[in-house]
């Protein structure tokens, strides 16, 4: 919302209160009026004030405007999370939740102004038609979107569209003259929550997931029969920079993996008597062990599952204190298609800590407190947060955790800042190593699509030294070799251009196996893992505080 908007709200209002209450005062003189009546029974002021503009003002006035950009002032004055939902949003929204929505199947990147697909949905739209990897899409309905300053939130919107809908693009293809035209049905495209599955080794399997939707459970069931057929004795779940999403989601996973009986939440407010969520016992994981990495961007459902491991003793969290977001809301449709997302209750982990994080001084104090941790160097230190005795609260097997706001781990990892250098800096903020990626994908695709894993690509990237043709890319566009600089961050460049390239070509099961070299959490999750430390840290940590089990 503008500022201008902002401004005007409540001088619309509080001109609206003043005429509202000189025309109440006109009117009890006024008895040929139906205006009083009109105010007096209506059940509160702003309904009454909106009629009374409605039936009484001089010039025409759109109410539904002043309703909808009042809307949002008023929940202000409540937490954080409670939110209005435009009629016109509705479908994004349903489309996050549900895990799908209506467009041609494609993943792109916009480059230089210009279309770029990384991938194509196998069996979806675009697949059907001949849509390929390193296809640049420059028309759509025959409308320029190349070099004419569009976002990627316009393109998506020109691309979706409803079921067996529809649209034309125009492609420019390596190799090919002339402009290729397609006609491409709309069809329903997956939103999937794991984004990889693969074993680290023989014993140890990784599942990233990335958020909570209605299809989450089913994926992560599939990714842990994957790991189980695969020989895992234990499986890192990574929940770093997840936001959360579906309650049911998360609560069915837990039910996987906790002993029946065993609490994974509880939810109390004013007007929601408290109710406990148990495990069934049903899982089919129960046996493995369990290793979940969270950071400070991990809120509301990531924090319910890592929390639950955590409380029952159930599994080692390791990384950095989560966001806090501890609210349960329910989404309430209006008469209009439109909706409010009301806050109901909090929710408990089952040791009853809150981990929803204080509000009381406004929602964009909340939002900023993020920031306050990287000023407090919680990041770094994890003597830096100071907990309170009187949020102490005990784990089934004994240990203290502490509540407050968020979950926080067992082994502490702070934010990696080695290899940081002014070059490397110059780099990421043009977004170089994501842009020559492409590229050399793009020149390679050929021969790197005969790879099939990222081991294959390591090796090949290496010998081939793209880090040395990065750099004459690099210095092309404005940043010169420093020999200083590519000596510290060498090994990050490197890492990261393999990484992407690899993603371009098979996607994220080409990314993450190489990434996973320079990820310091993951690496020391690997490393506790290997120590088999899950049954060794509940015995020893049963008396010990939070600090001390983080202090590795």
């Amino acid at each position: 919302m503008n500022k201008k908007i902002v401004i005007l709200i409540p001088i619309l209002i509080a001109i609206s209160i003043a005429i509202g209450m000189l025309m109440g005062n006109m009117l009890k003189t006024n008895s040929n009026s139906g205006f009083s009546g009109l105010a007096m029974s209506q059940p509160n002021k702003i309904s009454t004030i909106l009629d009374l503009i409605d039936h009484g003002y001089v010039d025409s006035v759109n109410t539904g405007e002043i309703v909808e950009e009042t809307i949002p002032e008023i929940l202000k004055k409540l937490d954080p999370h409670t939110t209005y939902i435009p009629a016109s949003n509705m479908q994004e929204v349903t489309e996050e939740m549900q895990g799908n929505f209506s467009g041609i199947g494609i993943q792109f990147s916009l480059m230089e102004d210009t279309v770029r697909v990384i991938e194509v949905i196998s069996g979806g739209p675009s697949s059907q038609v001949g849509i390929q990897p390193g296809d640049r899409i420059v028309t759509v309905n025959d409308s320029l979107i190349a070099g004419v300053g569009k976002e990627s939130n316009d393109i998506l919107h020109l691309l979706r569209g409803e079921k067996n809908s529809k649209v034309r693009v125009g492609v420019l293809r390596k190799g090919e003259d002339d402009q290729l035209d397609f006609e491409i049905t709309r069809g329903d495209i997956p939103l999937f929550s794991v984004e990889v599955t693969y074993m680290i080794d023989p014993e140890t399997g990784f599942i990233k997931i990335s958020r909570f939707a209605n299809t989450t459970y089913k994926e992560f069931v599939e990714g842990m029969t994957q790991l189980n057929n695969e020989g895992a004795k234990r499986v890192i779940i990574d929940l770093r920079g997840n936001p959360g999403g579906s309650l049911m989601g998360v609560l069915q996973m837990l039910d996987e993996v906790l002993n029946k009986g065993d609490a994974m939440l509880y939810t109390e407010g004013k007007n929601q008597p408290r109710k406990t969520y148990n495990a069934s016992g049903k899982g089919s994981f129960g046996e493995v062990e369990l290793y979940v990495m969270i950071d400070e961007f991990s809120a509301s459902a990531s924090e319910i599952f890592a929390g639950a491991l955590q409380d029952n003793d159930r599994g080692i969290v390791i990384g950095r204190r989560s966001f806090g977001k501890g609210l349960v809301q329910e989404q309430i449709p209006l008469n209009d298609g439109s909706a409010l997302r009301l806050t109901i209750a909090r929710f408990y982990t089952p040791s009853g800590r809150c981990i929803q994080s204080p509000y009381e001084d406004g929602n964009e104090e909340y939002y900023n407190h993020i920031y306050e941790r990287f000023h407090n160097m919680e990041q770094l230190v994890a003597d830096s947060i100071h907990f309170n005795d009187s949020l102490k609260y005990t784990t089934k097997g004994g240990r203290i955790v502490y509540g407050g706001g968020g979950i926080m781990p067992d082994f502490f990892v702070p934010v990696d800042t080695t290899g940081n250098s002014e070059y490397y800096s110059k780099l990421y903020r043009r977004g170089l190593i994501y842009s020559f990626a492409y590229m050399y994908a793009d020149q390679h695709r050929a021969e790197l699509s005969e790879f099939k894993n990222a081991d294959e690509f390591d090796v090949y990237l290496e010998k081939h030294h793209a880090i040395d043709d990065f750099v004459k890319y690099a210095q092309e566009k404005g940043v010169q070799k420093d020999a200083a600089g590519l000596k510290e961050s060498g090994i990050i460049i490197n890492t990261q251009l393999k990484a992407y390239i690899a993603r371009n070509i098979i996607g994220d099961t080409g990314f993450y196996p190489i990434i996973q070299k320079i990820d310091k959490t993951l690496l020391r999750a690997i490393e506790i893992s290997r120590q088999d430390l899950l049954v060794q840290n509940l015995i020893e940590a049963a008396d010990s505080t939070m600090n001390h089990t983080a202090q590795k």
